[in-house]
């Protein structure tokens, strides 16, 4: 029987296999056109290139239908006797996913796309030709950029090895992790597509890394990882956490878990169980306990829907935060009369 202290955000999962979080491709606006030197004619201007952020799009898709990776803008009309100014070239747009950051290659940020509709020029099209050009027209210019998707781990899967996080992750989203049943087989990222926050997991039976190694407790284990966690990034603990104890289809689970109940209730009164170094400033106040069986799948709809819960409640929150914020500058520039 194993518990997963789950700290509630969101990503986007996908399997690592099939997933790029990065494109590199080459760009280059389209050259202008010729110039007519005897009637003054100006040439068209060659088309830009743009990346557009638009829906169900991603960086494999864009991989596969353009496999050179190679985009041009159009080529400028050249002037002539029926338009002596041409027409400019088409703009060439690389439709991209939602929330990337478009850079150079030397790193240099040409800006993000966070929205649908939002576009970045990053190759501009050559000018036309005209007089003060001796009527020749200059070539686009060209460049590398790269695509970088924002990875935002609201959520993600932190214990003790053989702790049942692969089976958890397979259980919640359609990530297939390798599963064994001896420690340190995860040895890749995953990710699944789920739409919720962040975990930590432990043994409620207890946990034992190595046979020289010290038994832990169950609520030993809870605290031994508050503790990394606490080590690693204090600010991490104060995120809302629900408590999921897992491989409730063993024999013995309902009184394991009672058990750990009781002790996360009042922690303070247990701290005499842990080393010195293990007790951490603050016990962590989980929002909820929930049992589950990955293996199962009892309980597992139950958990999503308290995660889904807690984003939709975490972001009322924000929202009326900013509500009061923008409430209080209109006061501070409304002038007070006496």
């Amino acid at each position: 029987m194993q518990l997963e202290m789950v700290q509630l955000s969101r990503v986007v999962f996908r399997k690592y296999g099939n997933f790029i979080d990065n494109l590199r491709l080459y760009v280059r606006g389209g050259s202008g056109g010729m110039g007519l030197q005897r009637l003054g004619g100006k040439g068209g201007d060659g088309g830009d290139v743009w990346v557009v952020a638009a829906k169900d799009i991603t960086f494999k898709r864009i991989k596969d239908k353009f496999p050179q990776k190679r985009f041009i803008g159009g080529v400028g009309a050249n002037s002539n006797i029926r338009a002596l100014k041409g027409a400019k070239g088409d703009s060439k747009e690389i439709l991209a996913p939602i929330g990337i950051t478009v850079t150079f290659d030397d790193g240099k940020i040409i800006g993000h796309l966070n929205t649908e509709g939002d576009r970045l020029m990053v190759a501009k099209g050559g000018r036309g030709g005209c007089m003060y050009s001796a009527f020749q027209p200059s070539r686009g210019k060209a460049k590398h950029i790269r695509l970088d998707l924002k990875l935002i781990a609201d959520f993600g899967l932190v214990g003790f090895p053989n702790a049942g996080k692969s089976s958890l992750l397979t259980a919640m989203s359609n990530a297939t992790p390798e599963i064994a049943s001896y420690p340190f087989t995860t040895v890749r990222p995953h990710i699944g597509k789920l739409i919720y926050k962040d975990y930590k997991q432990v043994d409620v039976c207890g946990f034992q890394l190595a046979s020289n190694a010290p038994f832990r407790s169950a609520f030993e284990t809870v605290q031994l990882l508050t503790k990394e966690l606490e080590l690693y990034k204090e600010e991490l603990l104060l995120k809302p956490a629900i408590l999921v104890v897992n491989k409730m289809d063993l024999p013995g689970a309902e009184d394991k878990l009672l058990e750990l109940k009781e002790q996360l209730q009042k922690p303070e009164d247990f701290s005499d169980l842990l080393p010195d170094d293990m007790i951490p400033k603050n016990f962590t106040a989980f929002k909820q306990v929930v049992p589950i069986s990955a293996s199962t799948g009892f309980g597992i709809d139950h958990l999503n829907s308290l995660v889904r819960e807690s984003l939709d409640e975490e972001a009322e929150n924000a929202n009326k935060a900013v509500h009061e914020e923008i409430l209080q500058e209109l006061r501070h520039q409304v002038p007070q009369h006496s």
